[in-house]
């Protein structure tokens, strides 16, 4: 009733049909700006698209500074920083923790599994 003027009595009533009604929440849902349905429906419309294009902006202004600091401080003072987390979003999952670092093959691992595959 709040966007369409329409009271939802009238289905009982017989004014309003169950395919008006899928058309008016189909409307709903792809209405520019927040509403309570779309909010119920998905967390991510919590936030109108200013709010995550403004975090988005200072997550690539602190990625920015990171990456100026990292480039311009000693390698002793540089080892102290730490990637800066991005600011949390809804109905986003929280970043998991780092697994352990991947263990990477050398050059003569590499060389030998190479020519294991080109000798068979």
């Amino acid at each position: 009733m709040e966007f369409f003027n329409v009271d939802l009595l009238d289905l009982w009533r017989g004014r309003l049909s169950l395919r008006r009604i899928g058309v008016l929440i189909h409307a709903l849902m792809h209405k520019p700006g927040r509403s309570t349905l779309l909010m119920a429906m998905d967390e991510r419309a919590k936030w109108p698209e200013s709010d995550y294009m403004l975090a988005r902006i200072s997550d690539a202004l602190e990625l920015s500074n990171f990456f100026f600091l990292k480039a311009n401080v000693d390698e002793s003072d540089s080892a102290d920083l730490e990637l800066p987390p991005p600011i949390p979003r809804p109905g986003e999952p929280e970043p998991s923790q780092a697994g352990p670092e991947p263990q990477f093959s050398d050059a003569h691992e590499l060389n030998d599994f190479f020519g294991r595959l080109n000798s068979a």
